[in-house]
């Protein structure tokens, strides 16, 4: 315990200063919207994890250690995790030790001593919910930020936070030997309706000049779980009619791009942060820009007028660079594509 409670001190001190800039309120379509400052000349900086949490194991371990450096490198602002938090059912509790062994004794380097804005997974949902969302976590770590759906509004950038996997009809009707804990969310229909229709509100108030969407299940993959037919037809159209640019996910084990090819939106999958190599490609008829089968994460560098993708994988070698221009406001975007 005392390792433990030296690496929640060091974490406290770090990030003080930005937990004191940080402020939630309501909107008034009912979501939380989080306030974070950018850096001083406007830009903003951060990585994105997903489907990490194995105390360690198949490589999560490596893969924090050269988020680390690269979070450093990049003086990152924030982490944004894809969900998938801790295998293979949640939480059990807010007292359970899963917590500090997966996500405080792993993510120890200085650079990662930001605030981490998490989504749940549906591996998530197989445990008690309602600890991985209990403020009692940020007593532990104070990095920890988690709920359903949300917005983080980082000043050039709104960040729509979505919970996807009430969404996926087979969790409620075929569940299997899994229990999914669906207190505050049944009945499923209400649940998704107002979801939508909130986050549309929210969308369409956004004056930011950038926003990205984030959830945990794929719209678009070519990996394991593929497209996410309920995503497709239910929250793809509140994107496209709202100018989303990116749309952010885990769930599939990997790290991809994929262009659409009806809407200038674009979908990263950043799913490698443990167990990978699943060993399936099945292209769909979007334009898959890349594809890694394998652990890894991604940062993203973004100001006024251009967003910077990269993948990493589990030994910090860049894989793949994309950029997309915004040079002004009023014109169509360019893209710029980098193998």
């Amino acid at each position: 315990m005392a390792r433990r409670s030296s690496s929640r001190a060091c974490a406290a001190m770090a990030t003080a200063a930005v937990f004191a800039l940080l402020a939630a309120t309501a909107t008034a379509s009912g979501l939380v919207r989080v306030e974070h400052p950018a850096k001083s000349d406007g830009s903003l900086s951060l990585l994105v994890v997903g489907d990490w949490g194995r105390k360690g194991t198949y490589n999560q371990s490596r893969v924090a250690e050269q988020m680390g450096k690269v979070g450093e490198k990049l003086n990152i602002d924030l982490v944004i995790s894809t969900g998938d938090n801790f295998y293979e059912d949640g939480l059990t509790g807010v007292d359970d030790q899963a917590f500090e062994e997966s996500f405080t004794d792993i993510y120890t380097a200085k650079s990662l001593q930001k605030p981490w804005y998490l989504v749940l997974g549906n591996h998530d949902y197989r445990g008690d919910v309602l600890a991985q969302l209990s403020p009692v976590l940020r007593k532990i770590d104070q990095r920890f930020i988690c709920m359903r759906s949300f917005i983080v509004n980082a000043e050039i950038v709104d960040f729509f936070f979505i919970d996807t996997t009430p969404f996926q009809l087979k969790y409620w009707t075929r569940p299997k030997d899994h229990h999914y804990d669906w207190r505050g969310v049944a009945p499923r229909q209400k649940y998704i309706t107002n979801l939508l229709k909130d986050m549309d509100e929210a969308m369409k108030k956004s004056t930011a000049k950038w926003k990205i969407a984030v959830g945990h299940h794929t719209i678009r993959s070519v990996s394991d779980h593929g497209d996410t037919k309920e995503l497709l037809q239910l929250l793809l159209p509140v994107l496209k009619v709202n100018g989303i640019d990116f749309y952010i996910n885990g769930h599939d084990h990997c790290l991809e791009h994929i262009s659409s090819r009806d809407s200038p939106i674009q979908y990263f999958t950043s799913g490698g942060g443990s167990k990978a190599w699943r060993g399936v490609l099945q292209p769909n008829s979007d334009k898959l820009q890349f594809f890694y089968d394998g652990q890894g994460f991604m940062s993203l560098q973004i100001n006024q007028d251009q967003a910077d993708f990269i993948f990493y994988d589990v030994s910090g070698n860049i894989l793949y660079k994309w950029s997309k221009s915004k040079a002004n406001y009023l014109q169509p975007s360019t893209y710029i594509t980098e193998a």
